[in-house]
């Protein structure tokens, strides 16, 4: 059996995850471009889909299997991948994303046994380790940054990896790769964080006035349009974080399940109380869009900006 067979993606790290399966499937792709990539979640498999996935196909062709939430899968299915393990098809393969636990555990130590590369994607949750994904973020865009920047980074952009590689890519693409103390003042303890966050926060609130006299002012002093984009996405992803947390959940656990400090989680349940759950969908649709305008998308980053900040505030209520 190739090791690269069968891959065992364990961790919940969310963005961890996803570049593990990407990586994957690039990999696969760079021999096989025409490569079919199948998501699978165990809600949606029965007993006998595994084999009949793996099995040879009269058109040909490479298959990248992803089984999602491999903990929940059943006794039945977990047996069938196992199975499959054992002698798995040369044109295929199978990726099993597994949460980690105690909950089906017996698939990855099976997994494991039958010496499937193994890719560990655990959370990052102490400070140490923000700063060391950090510093390791900025070198793989091509740069290089200090402890003492890095936690600044972290000071100013929050603990959500996600934004924390956007924040690195996009420092090493406008500093040329030194991103030094000064850097990180000027692109996010500085201008951005009052100006960008003040339009974001004014938006959500449902302050139009106030939120476009603030874009128009940030604007005129210089802040790039992708940082203000960045501290809208922020504050969108704020509310749904937030929203979307269980009922009942409160204090410290709650801090450390969202990855925000209280203080925040506080202010974000205050405004909170103006938004629905299909509002918050349509204002993330909002900023997407206008994430992709001012990298190009637009020919008035300006214009995109005052747009989507008029389609977040509409979108409250």
């Amino acid at each position: 059996m190739s090791v690269e067979s069968i891959v065992l993606v364990v961790g919940d790290e969310e963005l961890l995850v996803e570049r593990a399966i990407g990586e994957v499937v690039a990999s696969v792709r760079a021999a096989d471009p025409e490569v079919e990539v199948i998501d699978l979640a165990p809600g949606g498999l029965e007993p006998g889909r595994i084999s009949e996935l793996t099995s040879p196909s009269l058109f040909g062709g490479g298959k990248v299997l992803v089984v999602r939430a491999a903990q929940d899968l059943g006794k039945d299915l977990a047996a069938e991948v196992l199975k499959y393990a054992k002698n798995p098809a040369d044109d295929v393969v199978l990726v099993a994303v597994h949460h980690g636990g105690a909950k089906g555990k017996a698939l990855v130590d099976g997994l494991t046994k039958l010496k499937a590369r193994k890719i560990s994607c655990p959370k990052v949750t102490k400070a140490g380790e923000r700063v060391d994904f950090v510093r390791a973020e900025i070198r793989r865009a091509g740069g290089k940054i200090s402890a003492d920047g890095a936690r600044g980074l972290i000071d100013a952009v929050g603990t959500d990896l996600r934004e924390l590689a956007a924040a690195c890519s996009q420092l090493v693409a406008d500093t040329g790769g030194k991103v030094d103390d000064a850097a990180v003042a000027r692109y996010y303890r500085g201008r951005a964080e009052v100006s960008g966050f003040t339009v974001a926060d004014k938006a959500i609130e449902g302050q139009l006035a106030e939120a476009l006299e603030q874009l128009r002012w940030a604007l005129a002093t210089g802040v790039a349009p992708v940082l203000i984009v960045s501290a809208l996405a922020q504050g969108v992803r704020g509310l749904a974080k937030v929203g979307g947390a269980p009922r009942g959940a409160r204090g410290a656990a709650l801090a450390k399940d969202l990855g925000m400090p209280p203080w925040k989680i506080e202010r974000v349940q205050r405004q909170l109380r103006g938004w629905s759950g299909d509002g918050v969908a349509r204002a993330l649709a909002a900023v997407a869009e206008a994430d992709e305008a001012v990298k190009g998308g637009a020919a008035d980053p300006a214009y995109a900006l005052e747009r989507t900040v008029a389609e977040i505030v509409a979108s409250r209520g």
